[in-house]
């Protein structure tokens, strides 16, 4: 078992005192007093101020606006046509926070304009709960009118980083038990069954289809089987990743199926910003290439522990040497621990190239998700001090 130096890491999210006290030097340092370094007032007088006020304040003012709109604008690079995105309206939920969801999910540029719009509509208490798949490139109003009218009734949803477990709960569950649970694990249970019809699942051997039940929205109808489902997932699977290169895992040394486990890592240490999970990918990469090194060649990742769990792992969890532990094990793990979405398979197929090994990840004061990379241990434990 190799040594670690401290039990931090690089993909868990500070502590409670390490966000209280860089919480309280931000506001400590916007409530300094700065007034003595500030330029001394002009001298002029006083009418000649006012005037050049009245006449230059609002065109500056709209400028800035114009400006500040424009940068903030070209900021957020949304979804195009033919991609989707998954959210999950929670019961009670305002516009400011289905607002954030869609921004994350890049849906609409800024949470403020689907606030706005909702507000002029007014429509705010009617947004509904449940969970919709968008389509790249709607408008507003569009994405508004069918969060109004609620989610589909005939379809099933599988949202990104779903188990196989919670797929075939959700199966379950919108067939009435008609498809039991134990009946599609049982049908998802085998990948070498499917093999012969989707090449995708060479490698899969006897293990189960862990990772390519693809998160989508599917009609069931009455007459569906368990393995009819699945194999609706897998067609979905085939169909998404059709425009994937796979030369860069390849290249790695990994196969399709290795791909897709560590994509399902991606997709739970990650958002779903395209840029980090590039950069998320990477740090995965970098710690392969470093295979054995005590410090620097295990993906020491969390989410492998917690899939084998069931829980976030304590200290004690990854000391223990289970075969998902990637603290203990090198490598990846034995299977994918959820199916990722198109975008965490891309990160994997063209990730970013940096030299980093650690990072975590951690919500700021308005609740947006922050990531911070570092390439060395030292780097990375600067940023708990």
């Amino acid at each position: 078992m190799p040594q670690h130096r401290k039990q931090v890491t690089y993909s868990q999210r500070p502590n409670h005192a390490a966000r209280s006290a860089h919480a309280r030097g931000e506001r400590q340092f916007r409530t300094y007093d700065t007034s003595y370094i500030r330029p001394k007032k002009s001298k002029a007088p006083a009418i000649v101020a006012a005037v050049l006020a009245v006449l230059v304040v609002g065109g500056l003012a709209w400028g800035a606006l114009t400006l500040f709109n424009s940068c903030s604008a070209q900021s957020v690079e949304l979804l195009a046509e033919g991609q989707e995105a998954t959210i999950t309206v929670a019961e009670g939920a305002g516009a400011k926070v289905v607002g954030e969801q869609l921004a994350e999910a890049r849906l609409v540029s800024n949470a403020g304009d689907f606030t706005k719009r909702v507000n002029e509509m007014g429509v705010d208490s009617q947004l509904k709960p449940g969970t919709y798949t968008f389509a790249g490139g709607m408008s507003l109003d569009a994405i508004i009118n069918q969060l109004t009218a609620g989610p589909v009734a005939n379809a099933l949803t599988i949202p990104e980083g779903s188990t196989l477990e919670a797929v075939a709960q959700s199966v379950a569950t919108f067939t009435e038990n008609r498809i039991t649970a134990d009946a599609f694990t049982a049908a998802a249970s085998d990948a070498s069954s499917y093999a012969a019809d989707y090449d995708f699942l060479a490698d899969a051997g006897t293990n189960s289809l862990e990772g390519f039940l693809f998160p989508k929205t599917y009609e069931i109808g009455d007459d569906a089987t368990a393995e009819s489902v699945v194999r609706m997932m897998l067609d979905q699977f085939k169909t998404e990743t059709s425009g994937l290169d796979w030369s860069y895992p390849q290249s790695q040394g990994l196969t399709i199926y290795d791909a897709v486990k560590l994509a399902s890592i991606v997709e739970r240490e990650s958002s779903g910003d395209e840029q980090i999970r590039a950069q998320v990918a990477s740090v995965f990469y970098n710690r392969l290439n470093n295979f054995g090194d005590p410090n620097y060649g295990f993906l020491q990742s969390d989410a492998t522990t917690a899939y084998e769990l069931g829980h976030d792992p304590t200290p004690e969890d990854i000391k223990n040497p289970t075969p998902f532990n990637t603290y203990t094990n090198t490598g990846l793990p034995p299977t994918p621990i959820c199916s990722p979405g198109l975008d965490c398979l891309q990160a994997v197929c063209n990730p970013a190239q940096t030299n980093y090994f650690f990072f975590y990840f951690a919500p700021d004061e308005s609740g947006t998700m922050q990531y911070y990379f570092s390439e060395t241990y030292e780097e990375h434990q600067q940023t708990f001090s």
